[in-house]
This record gives C-alpha cells, sequence and structure tokens, in this order.
C-alpha cells in the first residue's frame, strides 16, 4: 500500500535534518545586486568559460523582444548530451517578470554546484547522476519592465510584452484555453518535447509556500467556487515532494512564519494549486499531464522584488531545499522497455496501475516515475505488443531507484485463427480473378 500523507510528512521531516551542508558557498555569482539581462548573459557565459567541462549554455528560444531563453545545463560529465539511464531534471525562474528573487536563487545555484563540485561528496554525487537544466529567467521582458521594491502589487512586468500571463498560457488539460500561445510559451513546450524531464519547480514569488498539482479541476467542479480542491492521481507523491521543499526551507513549513497579508497561513508549508485558488493553463499542470513531468510551483517570499541587499537572506533560506528537492528525481522505478531482440520501444504507455495518469518511454525506451515506498503494478502497453505488468517494491530513499526493465513480445497472427481482415481482401482478389470459390 502507498505511504499516506502522514508518512509522507514524517519522511520530509527527516530529511529536514539530513540537509545539505556545503563545502564551499561563494563564487563569481553575486548577490548584493540584480542582473538584468545583459549581466546575466555574462554571468552565465563566465560560468560556461570558468567550467567548461560541467556546463553546456543554449538558448531554447527567444523572447517578444527578441531576448535569449538561456538555460545552462550541468552535469559531471557529458553535460550537452543525454545519456541513457540518466534522468533529467530542471529549475525555471523568473516566469513573472516582476517576481525576481527565484531568478537571482537559480543563477547562485548554479554557481554553488559547479563550486562544491568535486570538494562536497552531496553536490558531486547528484551532479555525477543527473543532468540539471537551469532556465534562469522565462520573462526576461518583464523583468526589464518591472518595478524594484513591488512587494504585492502588479504594477509592471508580471507579464511579457504582449501582456500575456505566461502562466495562464499553457494547453489546459480540464478545458480548452484560449488565449494565444506566447513565444515564451512555445519555446517551453518544445523544450518538454525534446527532452523527457523527470523532475521540475518553476519559482515565483509574493507568497511562502509551496505548490502542488492540480491547479485547476473540471469546469463542473467549480461552478462559483474560486477555489477547491484538485487532487492528481499522484497526490500523495506530490504533496511529499512540496514537503522535501517546504521542511528544508528555513521557514516556510513554519505556520507562523508563511503567512503574507491575505496569503496563508498554509499547513505544513504546502498547498494544493487549486485549493489556494484555480488557475487554468498553468505551467505545472501542463508538465505533468502533457510532459510526464512532475513539477512544483515555489512561492519564495511575501515580497516579489525585494532590495538586493536581501538576497543574501533569500539563499540562505533557500539552499539546502533547492538541493534536497532536486535530489528526489533518483527516487522510485525506471528501465528500459525493449523488444526481444533488444530494440527500443518509444512512446510506449508507462502506468502505475490505480493512477490514472499515462507517462511515455522516450526515443530510447527509457521510462521513469518517482514513487514513494511501498508495492506496486507497473504497466506497459504499445500498440502491436502484449501488454504487460510487474509487481515492483520500492525503498525509501534516494539514489537507490529500483531498475525494472519490460521487454515486449509483438503480437502476431494465429495461424489458426480465422484470416484478418486484409487477409480477407487479398484473398477476395485473387479468388476473383482466376475464377475461384473462396469461403470466408
Amino acid at each position: 500500500m502507498t505511504p499516506s500523507g502522514t508518512h509522507c510528512l514524517a519522511a520530509a521531516v527527516l530529511v529536514c535534518f539530513l540537509g545539505v551542508t556545503s563545502a564551499i558557498d561563494g563564487g563569481s555569482v553575486s548577490l548584493d545586486q540584480y542582473h538584468n539581462y545583459n549581466r546575466l548573459t555574462l554571468r552565465l557565459r563566465n560560468l560556461t568559460n570558468t567550467y567548461p567541462r560541467f556546463t553546456y549554455l543554449h538558448t531554447i528560444g527567444q523572447s517578444v523582444q527578441g531576448k535569449e531563453l538561456w538555460v545552462l545545463v550541468i552535469a559531471g560529465h557529458d553535460p550537452d548530451k543525454h545519456v541513457i539511464g540518466r534522468p533529467e531534471a530542471k529549475y525555471v525562474g523568473n516566469m513573472h517578470g516582476d517576481e525576481t528573487v527565484g531568478r537571482e536563487m537559480l543563477l547562485h545555484f548554479a554557481d554553488f554546484l559547479l563550486l562544491n563540485y568535486g570538494q562536497d561528496i552531496e553536490v558531486t554525487q547528484f551532479l555525477d547522476t543527473t543532468r540539471l537544466h537551469i532556465l534562469v529567467s522565462m520573462n526576461p521582458d518583464g523583468f526589464e519592465d518591472a518595478t524594484p521594491r513591488n512587494c504585492r502589487s502588479f504594477t509592471g512586468g508580471r507579464t511579457n510584452s504582449n501582456n500575456f500571463d505566461l502562466n495562464r498560457n499553457f494547453p489546459d488539460y480540464f478545458e480548452e484555453n484560449p488565449n494565444t500561445p506566447q513565444a515564451e510559451t512555445l519555446a517551453i513546450m518544445a523544450w518538454l518535447e525534446e527532452n523527457q524531464f523527470v523532475l521540475s519547480a518553476n519559482l515565483h514569488g509574493g507568497a511562502l509556500v509551496a505548490n502542488y498539482a492540480y491547479d485547476n479541476t473540471y469546469p463542473e467542479n467549480k461552478v462559483n467556487k474560486s477555489s477547491v480542491y484538485s487532487p492528481s492521481p499522484d497526490d500523495d507523491i506530490f504533496r511529499f515532494l512540496a514537503t522535501v521543499y517546504s521542511y528544508n526551507h528555513r521557514t516556510m513549513h513554519i505556520l507562523s512564519e508563511n503567512s503574507c497579508g491575505n496569503e496563508g497561513p498554509f499547513e505544513d508549508g504546502i498547498t494544493n494549486g487549486a485549493d489556494w485558488y484555480l488557475v487554468a493553463g498553468g505551467m505545472q499542470d501542463y508538465n505533468y499531464m502533457f510532459a510526464g513531468c512532475m513539477e512544483i510551483t515555489l512561492e519564495l517570499g511575501c515580497c516579489k522584488y525585494p532590495d538586493a541587499s536581501e538576497l543574501r537572506v533569500y539563499w540562505e533560506d533557500n539552499r539546502d531545499a533547492l538541493m534536497e528537492y532536486i535530489k528526489q528525481v533518483h527516487r522510485g522505478v525506471k528501465g528500459i522497455v525493449m523488444t526481444e531482440d533488444g530494440t527500443p520501444i518509444a512512446s510506449a504507455d508507462v502506468t502505475v496501475v490505480g493512477r490514472d495518469v499515462t507517462f511515455r518511454t522516450t526515443a530510447d525506451g527509457e521510462y521513469w516515475r518517482i514513487l514513494l515506498p511501498g508495492s506496486y503494478e507497473v504497466q506497459v502497453a504499445k500498440e502491436g505488443f502484449k501488454t504487460q505488468t510487474k509487481k515492483v517494491q520500492v525503498n525509501n530513499y534516494v539514489y537507490n531507484v529500483l531498475e525494472v526493465d519490460f521487454i515486449l513480445v509483438q503480437i502476431v497472427d494465429d495461424p489458426g485463427r480465422a484470416p484478418s481482415t486484409a487477409a480477407s481482401l487479398i484473398a477476395v482478389v485473387i479468388a476473383t480473378i482466376f475464377g475461384l470459390t473462396w469461403i470466408i
């Protein structure tokens, strides 16, 4: 049986006491200033020049105004390519341009990882087994328009240059989204199509809470309601992931600390998105339902755009949580789906029995499924092959992912059965040509 929410919370509390301790906390990225687009670009290039073996800088597209959407990829080896069996994880910041803290946290987190690689055991183990993608700013146009020291109001910079809220701009699982997909949104969608991400978080501001799927629900469930609890099939896992972050954050999990005006307080520092307020077209639901990636939304503080002098405190609040959360990519079960001759099977459906959500295998036949400790049945199906189900037992700690491969047997016509429709048609044609009588 899958562990209850209470067990999940207990595990998260334990994680809190086993949090990260860095060997070094400094580096080339300053925490006493914000980095505008030009400075951000320069810092990212400096990191790749300083650590060429462990970094790969590329753009996944451009903003409406033509600014590059830079992604810094970090890994202990081969950062520029996918390695079979190595999970891909990501962080996304600054989706709302006026919510600026996440932008600086991710830039400094990249510096922190690179500086500590080879010196800190935990950082080294993570980078040797993971490829991490960091999109520091999803909305660089909005950041340039944002008003400094804007704590609570929407005075500018939240939206992109076309005045679209990017966190309302994705295809929605529950209802049609009438909004025109923006350049930044389309870039994210293409990025997710090219990479099978396993775990993700996007960083926001204006509250202090870890928000998990679903953000939306079916229209009939929200008549005359501004909020309603909307659990996903993996509600227990999402709750656990959210508590991992909140309990490794210095104050997010503390009830007396996580209120921001009318926002909160939040028990354990977490909330179901729709139970907080309903959002259609959100990015975290899109990641989960359309791209097979488990993503949560992190609200890092009451003030959206605090003074730069406060960034050091924000870093101390979030450093361990950023590290501990992303390590959860190494939890659950993974494997390769292949034919009897060892050929990988792409786009096979992978489901956990009892959880009504389907993930797909990669072009190399890989699958990942984050699961909590317990017994499960994993089922793999692909048209033209016999469906296969295996029982698995998941253990209770990271870096102990259970590896379970599937060999699917191709379905072939039984000679003893009646001919298939295609075979029957061919037989009729032959019989007609030779004037034979064919009984089917």
